[in-house]
């Protein structure tokens, strides 16, 4: 028996989430003559626009009637080996990738932004650069603060990386195409410097504690062996959680030519566009965000409110600020971090306007790794005569290459 115009409109409403995006190009199909083979007919209007609605090409259907098992239980079955994408390896069907929307589809703002991102990619790199050659190369860094503090640069430079540059791609060869495999990469290595960023301002949190408060046994508690402990313990923890997170993307299913809201892909922009049910995912990112994001947050504010209290039995004003300097630009970085996380989780909460929300997210992706650099050295008069003296070593190389240079024009 053929499938009537009822069954076809019940499998429409059963697909409805997959086919969203594309659900004008088959109004049309309500025109579908009802009488005389209308069986054979919607069948294989059926089979051509389920194809179209997935956005794949393919000869046209032949015109043959169903199975008798499409009829019975196999139905959800038979539309959605058409019209989903399963993550996992070797079940990819048509174009296998998403599509970034990015931050603007107007093509007069792309050499601006080509311009403005590719200038303060630039700047985030050589900045925190700068700051990782000084720290190694004069002997006066070589504290535990300032160990911690190249670490931090190196993350920043990574998490910049691990955005930017694919976003100039695309500006520049007007592509907005991200392959699966690749947007799963983006996602497990953004999760890991963000988080080890978030790790590090707390372990920078615990040496201002140990130092202000237990000035005595401050050798002792910090020393190298601890440091690089605490680092690679970060490390260690760090790589497993956003693994677990990709494992549990890998079992969702998406539509061909997904579009994301985003000029990168974002962890909580996936698990929206997804047409297979995320409840697993969301429960699990609840319980990650709390872990990885609230304690280490919780430890900071712990370790300055110990810190406060500290600072409050010292008698003479000069004292306290001496040793309160000390934690002005890390307590700079940490309200630049955190307070540019929740503005954008505010953002997300009370606008539904994705475009909002990417402008928002290039704070903290972007703008963030970009001042640390300047905080730290407007701030920190070490660090401000380490950079001074690194370019001065650094100013007769550049002399010398560009002697060499004119010789070799001349």
């Amino acid at each position: 028996m053929g499938l009537t115009p009822t069954k076809v409109e019940s499998l429409w409403e059963m697909q409805t989430r997959c086919w969203k995006d594309r659900l004008n190009r088959l109004r049309h199909f309500h025109s579908l003559p009802r009488r005389g083979g209308a069986g054979l007919r919607a069948s294989a209007r059926l089979d051509h626009f389920t194809q179209v609605a997935c956005g794949i090409l393919v000869p046209q259907p032949r015109i043959e009637p169903l199975p008798t098992a499409l009829e019975a239980n196999n139905l959800n079955h038979w539309t959605t080996s058409r019209c989903t994408i399963h993550m996992g390896a070797g079940n990819h069907t048509g174009v296998s990738q998403f599509l970034l929307l990015g931050l603007s589809d107007d093509p007069e703002l792309q050499p601006l932004l080509f311009g403005l991102f590719l200038s303060m990619y630039l700047v985030t790199v050589l900045g925190n650069l700068l700051i990782i050659l000084a720290v190694s190369s004069d002997s006066h860094l070589h504290t535990p603060m300032y160990f911690f503090l190249a670490n931090l640069s190196f993350v920043d430079i990574c998490f910049v990386s691990t955005t930017v540059p694919s976003m100039l791609v695309n500006i520049q060869t007007q592509s907005k195409g991200i392959s699966y495999t690749g947007c799963l990469t983006q996602v497990y290595f953004l999760m890991i410097f963000a988080v080890m960023d978030s790790f590090l301002l707390t372990v920078m949190a615990y040496d201002r504690f140990v130092a202000i408060c237990h000035p005595l046994h401050y050798t002792v508690i910090i020393n190298p062996r601890f440091c690089g402990l605490l680092v690679l313990m970060c490390w260690l923890i760090i790589f497993w959680v956003p693994l677990l997170h990709i494992l549990l993307l890998r079992r969702l299913t998406f539509c061909t030519g997904t579009e994301i809201p985003h000029f990168f892909c974002e962890l909580a922009q996936i698990l929206k566009v997804a047409c297979s049910d995320t409840l697993i995912n969301n429960i699990f990112l609840f319980v990650a965000t709390a872990l990885l994001g609230v304690f280490p947050l919780t430890g900071i504010l712990f370790s300055y409110s110990r810190i406060v209290s500290s600072l409050m039995r010292i008698s003479s004003a000069a004292g306290k600020y001496k040793a309160f300097s000390t934690c002005g630009s890390h307590l700079c970085v940490v309200s630049l971090f955190y307070g540019t996380g929740v503005g954008i989780y505010l953002t997300s909460a009370v606008t539904h306007s994705p475009q909002r929300s990417s402008i928002a997210s290039v704070m903290y992706t972007v703008l963030t790794p970009m001042l640390n650099p300047f905080i730290y050295s407007l701030r920190n008069k070490d660090v401000k005569g380490a950079l001074g003296r690194l370019l001065s070593r650094g100013a007769p190389c550049l002399r010398w290459a560009t002697d060499l240079r004119t010789k070799w024009t001349l």
